[in-house]
């Protein structure tokens, strides 16, 4: 059985952002916050040196958004990708995020302990 923690990585381009979910994080057991990217190429970059299990990308960023970051990634390797919007738009965005290859679409003011876990035990074996 692997003991070792969700290694987690978030990427927004809002800095306040960030220190909330490193709290979220820092409060959720089996988790650990392994860093924060500002934008899409530095994201890309840092999950070659972080290795992240999971990646919480905030779905608009200037330049690269987090559409196009969730299908780099998952081009790449098996890191789960989690797409946050501050709103939903159901449908059309949903459909999108799943095409690029994300495991999920949530709000960010869902994003607590329990969503995490929620979304790591559903999405981690596929």
């Amino acid at each position: 059985m692997d003991t070792r923690p969700v290694r987690l990585m978030t990427v927004d381009d809002q800095p306040h952002f960030h220190a909330a979910a490193h709290a979220i994080v820092a409060s959720t057991p089996g988790f650990e916050h392994v860093g924060a990217s500002a934008d899409g190429p530095a994201a890309l970059r840092d999950a070659e040196t972080l290795d992240p299990d999971m990646v919480i990308v905030d779905v608009r960023m200037d330049g690269m958004d987090g559409m196009q970051v969730a299908a780099r990634l998952r081009a790449r390797d098996a890191t789960r990708v989690i797409v946050l919007a501050t709103t939903v738009e159901t449908g059309e965005l949903a459909g999108l995020a799943r095409s690029c290859g994300a495991a999920a679409l949530v709000r960010k003011h869902w994003l607590t302990p329990r969503m995490l876990r929620g979304l790591w035990v559903a999405h981690r074996r596929r």
